[in-house]
């Protein structure tokens, strides 16, 4: 496979979680793109041995796609 064009978006987003989203489910037109500066928030509880609950896990957002 030859590709002739290859379309990137590169965008600051300043640890907005808000325009990360948005970026990630609207820029369907470009092949890579680049996130500089993402959020890092709750993800999810993991398991622990110290804490019944859980631990927090924090980290970038990550898009299905």
């Amino acid at each position: 496979m030859i590709i002739k064009e290859i379309k990137i978006f590169p965008q600051n987003v300043c640890k907005n979680n808000l325009l990360t989203n948005t970026i990630l489910k609207v820029q369907r037109e470009f092949d890579i793109i680049f996130i500089q500066e993402p959020p890092w928030s709750f993800i999810w509880s993991i398991p622990s041995s110290s804490n019944k609950e859980g631990e927090e896990m924090v980290g970038a957002p990550n898009h299905p796609n």
